[in-house]
């Protein structure tokens, strides 16, 4: 049995000046007793509560002992209970959660007012805190179970909850079979850290819920903003209600700064009027505590609120004022990638940046349609676009201080969503993955990584193409760096900026909705514009829109390097789009490569490219090659496979034999003017600097591109040095291994 020091009841009717006397020792029959037949482990995990592990008939029980309550307790317990009865206490959401709660205790704030509610001698207020924490801010009467690490599975059975620990097992509790929080208990935590928010941090969970049949979200994700004590909304709502009606002078410099200095002036104030109304209450409470404690001096009363209480209503005025209310979170977490909240009541969805990415629920939702019309219009106005009746809809860029993530975000009011408002938040990380990142993930080979440097380099045409979230946007980035350092890439962003480009002499475009047509900005704009700045690689980030597409028709003609990205599956699905913006399928022939990324089962993985030929070319194609014919409006299209991602997770490579591929590198050959061969033993030198890459783990964005900027410099320079460091590096790892 664990040490544990002996702390002595209050006498029977609380009277605290009767001679208090320790129990005799328990018989050995009695099955309390450590020491009794039958039992087989008896610790305590946490002051005060005692696991009792017997033996009868067999089977094993699981038997806990807590502090024991006298009836003067259980009434101030209960005054405890009633007073936070309409307070805001964010239970922990899995057991390591709650063994923090019980070890931290209450937050200061909340401890203050258990203190005015309270009297009596320390012990006895030991043994109603803890409860009131059990009760009020941890998982109730699975509290106890939940501080037993040693409990490795809980299951629910016929007659109640059944545990199994490493020594003994099952064995049964005098839990019910559904008791209250029993999905929290039965929870994983699988990641911890904070936000930060204007000085904040905000703690965030993410975690496994292994309880089946309840909710078929199996992972979630929790904002565990500051608990609110009674009266704390009350507060918050009067204290935003006075900074609207603030007379501003001038020009407001620093809002943050504004709306902080002026929230902690409001809230001091109505604190300050709430605790002396307290104290006054409290009074006759803490002479009878001081009594308890045999202390004739009435004991002082901080008449000061709790600092932390003014912290935690300034945070939720801040979020409201400058954030963006129940997302304010959200959004500055660089762990997620996409936010989404489809309508009123209903848990706001996110997707974090994980291999596995798939949705999951978070504990934030609108429960009011007003304050989401708010936040949906807030989010619109923070990059000038006003949303009406007339315009209910917008794609917005978003920019908050302190987030250098690029934000693209799409907002509709209930004007034409039958379930309110709702909105989608997409975040391209700051941290820009690598073609080695790629290869090391297994979402392409090296060959295609060569392949894609030469087509990059020598101003080739090449299209992502696939479904939403299959990574095109991220495939494209991840090989800007191949891009000729002194060559000028003008990228062209419909509504946000998606292309990242590391080259000084880049330029990056995007238009500008707006309701006044002459304020607009459009695809036709900037293609005028982008043919001034003479580029020599155009980047256009989303082919979607009819705008679009045909600036990618324009950009086509103009004989400049072009890449980008559209939706279309398959190589059939994309000619059908492109007839359906009403061009001309032959301009698929200027396409020299079109790659198709997939997402299964969270898995991002390049699963084909295709090459477009003309009929010459595909009549050239050896009889085994995946190649085919589309026809549509009079024209045909000739398409061959370069790669295939097969059902064992293999990438077929067409175009790494010994021969030189009439239908791969004869084109590259036509674009540099040079033969087959040549471009291939290019090929095979860059592919071996790939190789270099990948087995060095060059994987930041900017280093890579100062490699490759060194390699057109002095090829020959920096392979030397390239082998001087590898040689340097091999000689310590022989060193270090004597």
């Amino acid at each position: 049995m664990a040490d544990a020091s002996l702390e002595l009841a209050d006498p029977p009717g609380g009277d605290l000046g009767a001679e208090t006397l320790v129990p005799p020792p328990l018989p050995p029959d009695d099955p309390e007793a450590w020491y009794a037949d039958g039992v087989q482990a008896q610790d305590e995990i946490h002051p005060g509560v005692v696991v009792t592990l017997c033996k009868e008939d067999g089977e094993f029980e699981y038997r806990v002992r807590e502090p024991v309550l006298t009836a003067r307790d259980e009434d101030q317990l209960a005054r405890i209970e009633s007073h936070f009865a309409d307070a805001h206490l964010e239970r922990p959401r899995t057991r390591e959660g709650a063994a923090e709660v019980m070890d931290e205790g209450f937050a200061h704030k909340h401890e203050r007012v258990a203190r005015r509610l309270v009297e009596g001698s320390a012990p006895s207020r030991r043994r109603i805190t803890y409860h009131a924490l059990a009760s009020l801010a941890c998982l109730g009467d699975l509290t106890p179970y939940a501080l037993d690490d040693r409990i490795e599975v809980a299951d629910a059975g016929e007659s109640g909850i059944v545990v199994h620990t490493e020594k003994y097992a099952p064995a049964a509790t005098s839990l019910p079979a559904d008791p209250a929080f029993i999905e929290r208990f039965a929870s994983e935590r699988i990641a911890q850290y904070t936000v930060s928010f204007h000085g904040f941090e905000i703690p965030v969970i993410r975690y496994r819920e292994n309880v089946l049949g309840r909710d078929p979200f199996e992972r979630k994700y929790a904002v565990r903003e500051p608990d609110l004590l009674p009266g704390d909304e009350q507060l918050i709502e009067e204290c935003k209600e006075r900074l609207w009606e603030t007379a501003v002078d001038g020009v407001i410099d620093d809002e943050v700064a504004f709306v902080r200095e002026r929230a902690e002036a409001i809230l001091s104030r109505r604190l300050h009027r709430r605790n002396t109304r307290a104290w006054v209450d409290a009074l006759a409470y803490r002479v009878r505590s001081a009594l308890a404690e045999y202390d004739l001096a009435v004991p002082p009363v901080e008449r000061k609120y709790a600092d932390d209480r003014l912290d935690d209503l300034v945070y939720y005025v801040l979020r409201d004022y400058v954030g963006y209310g129940q997302l304010t979170v959200p959004i500055r977490d660089p762990t997620l990638e996409d936010i989404e909240a489809n309508r009123v009541g209903e848990r706001i969805k996110v997707i974090p940046r994980d291999a596995d990415a798939k949705r999951v629920p978070t504990n934030l939702r609108f429960e009011d349609e007003q304050a989401f019309v708010n936040v949906v219009t807030q989010l619109a106005a923070s990059d000038g676009t006003e949303l009406s009746s007339s315009t209910p809809s917008a794609k917005v860029n978003l920019s908050p201080p302190g987030v250098d993530e690029t934000i693209r975000c799409a907002v509709a009011l209930p004007t034409i969503s039958e379930d309110g408002p709702h909105l989608s938040i997409r975040k391209q990380s700051t941290d820009v993955l690598t073609p080695v990142d790629l290869v090391n993930n297994g979402s392409l080979p090296t060959e295609l990584v060569a392949l894609l440097w030469l087509y990059y380099e020598h101003h080739g045409v090449v299209l992502f193409s696939g479904p939403t979230g299959a990574g095109k946007t991220t495939l494209m980035n991840a090989h800007m760096p191949f891009i000729g350092f002194e060559d000028r890439p003008i990228s062209i962003d419909e509504g946000s900026r998606e292309v990242e480009l590391p080259h000084e002499t880049g330029v990056s475009l995007t238009t500008r909705d707006h309701e006044n047509e002459h304020k607009q900005v459009t695809m036709a704009d900037l293609m005028t514009e982008c043919n001034y700045l003479n580029p020599d690689v155009e980047v256009i980030a989303e082919v979607n829109t009819t705008a679009s597409f045909e600036t990618f028709a324009e950009s086509i003609n103009t004989g400049h390097g072009l890449i980008g990205t559209t939706h279309a599956g398959d190589i059939e699905t994309l000619v059908n789009r492109v007839i359906e913006q009403e061009l001309p399928p032959y301009l698929l022939r200027e396409i020299d490569l079109v790659v198709f990324p997939r997402r299964i089962n969270g898995d991002r993985y390049v699963g084909r490219v295709i090459e477009l030929l003309d009929e010459h070319s595909f009549q050239q194609l050896d009889d085994a090659a995946d190649c085919g014919r589309i026809e549509k409006s009079d024209t045909t299209i000739y398409w061959n496979t370069v790669l295939e991602h097969d059902e064992s997770g293999t990438f077929n490579v067409a175009f790494a034999g010994n021969d030189a591929s009439v239908s791969t590198f004869e084109r590259l050959g036509h674009l540099t003017d040079r033969s087959p061969e040549a471009v291939r033993d290019e090929f095979r030198r860059k592919h071996r600097y790939v190789k270099h890459m990948v087995q060095e783990d060059i994987d930041d964005f900017d280093a890579l591109f100062e490699l490759l900027a060194d390699l057109e410099t002095n090829e020959a320079a920096t392979v030397e040095r390239l082998s001087r460091q590898a040689a340097t590096r091999e000689t310590r790892e022989v060193d270090a291994d004597r």
